[in-house]
């Protein structure tokens, strides 16, 4: 899959950028409206993708059963109608109108097309955004049976929605096209030593932005993000860059309360407010800050988290 560079006034907003499907099925692109909207056009005309906006809607008037029968006539399937609003999860709303579902329920089963669809790329705006937890695992299911399959492209604002189905995951801004590292190894460093509660020292974080120089206390810090070479800390919604490794910060910070959750994040366990399991060796965690963040958690780092947490 490739992309065409789009310049917007004379700046690039869209880099030239080639995607291999073949050896990643489901691929994930985080990047806002305007570069999603871009991606989207750029494969309007090919015949070997099919797009799923997040604006579309459905046939509201229809009964649930209804539209799953419509859509197994036209695409000319022969799956039985029973057997899949089983395999769906919709037995119990099978007789209920898509207007009168819930909002959740009703994105999910606008979502259900992609399931249909005869072509090999299915490319994905915004699928996770408006549904509630259930109806996100059910969806999630149904894409990993159609990864084995087909290819599949998410465009998202949000790493947990990226996080939730992909298996490799890329940020496209200001700042061009790079690959974010979600990989889950066990190859941890094991130098860092245990945190000594009898040793809390004073410790400024050093970072700069627009060549301006910032220096943040430890419990400001919401986490910090090895992207692309860089480290980056995160305050606030905002990014900072520092010249530091995550291995020093990980030293530096011990006695704060930070915790290594992933080869690539440091995050402050004071700012955790959930641990997210999507498979039994899928894990994440949303994070209390204004822009509700959501960071990878290692597999390998589960327990580990628990003990910190007394859970």
């Amino acid at each position: 899959m490739q992309f065409e560079p789009i310049y917007t006034h004379g700046k690039l907003t869209i880099p030239k950028i080639e995607l291999n499907l073949d050896s990643n099925p489901t691929v994930g692109i985080i990047t806002d409206l305007k570069r999603k909207q871009l991606l989207m056009d750029q494969l309007v005309d090919h015949t070997q993708y099919h797009l799923f906006r997040v604006q579309q809607g459905e046939y509201m008037n229809l009964r649930v059963e209804e539209l799953i029968t419509f859509l197994i006539g036209v695409t000319e399937r022969t799956d039985r109608v029973t057997t899949l609003i089983n395999y769906f999860g919709l037995s119990e709303e099978r007789k209920v109108k898509i207007k009168n579902l819930n909002s959740s329920r009703r994105m999910y089963v606008t979502l259900l097309r992609v399931f249909f669809a005869h072509q090999p790329t299915l490319v994905l705006e915004e699928p996770y955004f408006y549904l509630e937890e259930e109806d996100r695992r059910h969806f999630k299911r149904i894409l990993d049976d159609l990864a084995k399959e087909k290819q599949i492209l998410i465009l998202t604002s949000n790493l947990e929605d990226a996080m939730i189905s992909c298996d490799s995951i890329y940020r496209l801004n200001e700042a061009g096209f790079h690959q974010v590292d979600i990989r889950d190894t066990e190859e941890e460093e094991q130098n860092v030593q245990e945190p000594d509660p009898s040793n809390i020292t004073l410790q400024k974080i050093y970072t700069k932005k627009n060549d301006k120089v910032i220096l943040f206390n430890p419990p400001e810090i919401d986490y910090i993000e090895s992207l692309n070479g860089s480290i980056l800390v995160h305050v606030g919604g905002e990014s900072f860059v520092c010249a530091l490794t995550l291995s020093e910060l990980e030293q530096r910070l011990l006695n704060f309360g930070f915790f290594r959750c992933h080869r690539s994040y440091i995050v402050n366990l004071q700012k955790v407010r959930e641990i997210i399991t999507w498979t039994k060796n899928s894990y994440s965690l949303r994070l209390n800050t204004g822009e509700d963040a959501v960071v990878p958690l290692s597999r390998s780092k589960l327990q580990e988290l628990k003990v910190h947490l007394n859970i």
